[in-house]
């Protein structure tokens, strides 16, 4: 819960949002967390879903049809894909919000994994990670 609550924070604490605004970092990092792994191949998406802590890890598979996978997506259709998931307009834009979500899970993932999710993508769209 700690570790869950931490991440939600550093989203809210980018974007000046009291925790009042709970609700519009958790639909954040729930859309990038969807996103991210509907383009990973089933392997690496449960790579990166192990290293997730728990409660994460459970908005993160929350939905998952894995025999759906990967999505084929480009940077752009990324972006959409969860501006379209996100109800809000987000400060910056919506590749700001990717990277300030994934920039708050960074902490949980190993510079490795870190690195084979980067390069599992389409280099446009590794350009867009953190």
């Amino acid at each position: 819960m700690d570790k869950t609550n931490h991440v939600l924070k550093q989203i809210e604490q980018q974007y000046g949002m009291s925790k009042d605004q709970r609700n519009i970092s958790y639909a954040g990092l729930r859309a990038v967390l969807h996103g991210l792994r509907d383009r990973l191949t089933v392997e690496e998406a449960a790579e990166l879903g192990a290293q997730l802590p728990m409660l994460i890890r459970g908005i993160y598979y929350e939905g998952w049809a894995p025999t759906r996978a990967p999505v084929k997506m480009d940077r752009e259709e990324f972006l959409a894909r969860v501006q379209r998931e996100f109800r809000f307009r987000p400060d910056g834009g919506t590749e700001l919000l990717v990277q300030r979500v994934l920039q708050a899970l960074r902490d949980h993932i190993t510079e490795g994994e870190w690195e084979d999710v980067k390069s599992s993508v389409p280099r446009d769209l590794a350009s867009v990670l953190p």
